[in-house]
């Protein structure tokens, strides 16, 4: 299946960098399979409770979120989170792949590069590229001709079992240190490791890229691997 988004005409000069940061985590936490309420908000952009409380009704006037049980993108409020999103990954693939830079640093920096990069230069990266489908993290580019395949956690893989890395989720993306950790770990995706033990306590060990490497339930739970 095609990964299909709302993608227009739509610029994102259009809105405050704020919106756009919202927007773009709601869109993340959605894609992540997590509940979107306040308290995920808070917890992925490190901000107060009220601060988001107050943002969250500054975008519902806007017309880009619809507030109930849960919050979720309008029409309006999805577009602008996938031309955020498409830019942030494609900024991410240049950075690595062109620039050298590491996961981290791409990560960073692609933060910023998202709000500025106008429909002309996207359109000239996407070019250089050859057209990408995925972040360097293997996650998907809006509006890319990306092909979702069969995954499953890196967590339910067995003892003994070979897998093949697929894709990092946006949420170990916030986590302090852990891009430079899974880096250099070669836990990238096309790398290919096996299970090696997996203890009581939730702790899966692998191998892969010629180390062995000790993984908290957490991370296993989200590093996706080919089915």
């Amino acid at each position: 299946m095609i990964y299909h988004c709302c993608m227009s005409s739509y610029t994102s000069a259009e809105h405050h960098p704020a919106f756009e940061e919202y927007c773009e985590t709601i869109f993340e936490l959605e894609e992540d399979g997590v509940r979107v309420i306040q308290a995920r908000i808070v917890e992925r952009l490190g901000v107060s409770r009220p601060a988001v409380s107050e943002m969250v009704k500054r975008m519902e006037a806007e017309g880009l979120v619809a507030v109930g049980d849960t919050i979720s993108l309008t029409s309006n409020g999805r577009r602008l989170a996938t031309t955020i999103v498409r830019r942030h990954r494609i900024a991410e693939r240049f950075l690595t792949d062109v620039l050298h830079l590491s996961w981290a640093q791409a990560h960073h920096e692609a933060g910023k590069w998202e709000h500025v990069i106008s429909p002309e230069v996207e359109a000239a990266l996407t070019t250089l590229l050859k057209n990408p489908t995925t972040c360097p993290h293997g996650n998907p580019i809006p509006g890319s001709s990306y092909q979702a395949s069969e995954m499953r956690a890196l967590g339910a893989v067995e003892v003994g079992e070979e897998f093949r890395v697929a894709r990092i989720t946006e949420e170990l993306e916030f986590e302090d240190g852990m891009l430079d950790f899974l880096e250099s770990s070669d836990l990238r995706p096309g790398c290919i490791g096996s299970i090696v033990a997996v203890s009581p306590h939730g702790t899966t060990t692998v191998e892969i890229g010629g180390s062995v490497v000790g993984l908290g339930s957490f991370v296993a739970d989200r590093i996706l691997v080919d089915a």
